[in-house]
């Protein structure tokens, strides 16, 4: 039987798939299986993972002909799965020896839905530790509990699938929204948190994500970043009242985050993508809106006020500024 599912899609993975997989040979097991979707590449991607078969047990790869992006990518590995638990990765990181071993006896021992953990950022040789936002750690929690409060920086605004590991038998709460080829991990984890049972967070670092990659989502500038809203269009689906001050503050700190490095953008695609930002947030209520600007960074209220001249001013006094969610 197999305990733990590796999914890991890749799109012309060629400069980084091999360090990736020489990681996974150092945390291999005979119950593990290492699921490679290849999404349409057009690189030496298959030939190099083709070439760790044999160094990679239950290693194998799966081929989309043409890109069907990163969510339907890891919808595709989901459906091949085949371990009591399963987790992800990104084709570009690279895992410490013996973590996924780690991962799977945190969530033996808990029990619980699914546990998060910490990870690595690598820029160049620079490597910081980046923690989960919860301070309770390896005790077993309700995932609802973890959202709130709005004006600090919660689970569900540490949305990287690949800093965990999940049982299977979650189904559906695992499937990610295949019409998004960017944020598709935000809708993933607030629903992950409204809808699961039990979690946990463990002081575990043994992810090593790449930052600043050239090529991928977080730093290209074309149409895809309009999913952004699309993806908050299904984080604010049937929300509960409780949580609309969260995903709020949630929103538009991204969105200001956004407005900042919108120089990605062509003139064209910046004035859509400040059109579909204004439209959003007149859209939502007001004084939720108001209250969570209010609370950003100067800058960032001051960006936010831009794009909405009308927004109105907050009714109550200033106290303090709130941790940034990005």
């Amino acid at each position: 039987m197999i305990t733990l599912s590796v999914v890991v899609p890749v799109l012309n993975g060629e400069k980084y798939i091999a360090d990736t997989l020489s990681s996974l040979c150092r945390n291999a097991r005979h119950d593990f299986e290492f699921i490679v979707v290849n999404d349409g590449s057009t690189d030496a991607t298959a030939d190099i993972v083709d070439d760790f078969t044999r160094d990679l047990p239950g290693l194998t790869m799966l081929r989309n002909p043409a890109p069907v992006g990163l969510a339907d990518a890891r919808n595709t590995g989901l459906s091949a799965a085949s371990g009591r638990y399963v987790t992800f990765m990104d084709a570009d990181d690279w895992l410490a020896p013996g973590y996924l071993a780690r991962l799977v006896e945190a969530i033996d021992g808990l029990g619980c839905d699914f546990v998060r953990a910490d990870h690595v950022q690598v820029e160049g040789r620079k490597r910081v530790v980046h923690r989960a936002p919860m301070a309770r750690r390896g005790v077993v929690l309700d995932p609802r509990e973890a959202i709130l409060p709005a004006g600090v920086r919660t689970m569900v605004d540490y949305p990287y699938a690949w800093a965990g590991i999940y049982r299977r038998s979650l189904r559906d709460l695992l499937h990610f929204p295949g019409s998004l080829h960017t944020a598709e991990d935000r809708p993933w984890i607030w629903r992950l948190h409204r809808e699961a049972a039990t979690f946990a967070v463990v002081s575990l670092a043994g992810v090593f994500y790449r930052r600043l990659v050239s090529g991928s989502l977080t730093q290209v500038g074309d149409e895809r970043q309009l999913h952004f809203f699309d993806a908050f269009d299904l984080v604010f689906k049937d929300l509960e009242p409780e949580f609309m001050p969260k995903a709020v503050r949630n929103f538009c700190a991204l969105l200001a985050h956004h407005l900042e490095i919108a120089d990605r953008f062509t003139p064209a695609l910046r004035s859509r993508f400040e059109e579909r930002g204004a439209h959003m947030v007149r859209a939502l209520p007001p004084e939720i809106v108001s209250e969570s600007v209010a609370r950003m960074s100067v800058e960032r209220e001051t960006t936010l006020r831009a794009l909405v001249p009308d927004l109105p001013p907050s009714p109550h006094v200033r106290v303090r500024r709130d941790r940034e969610e990005t």
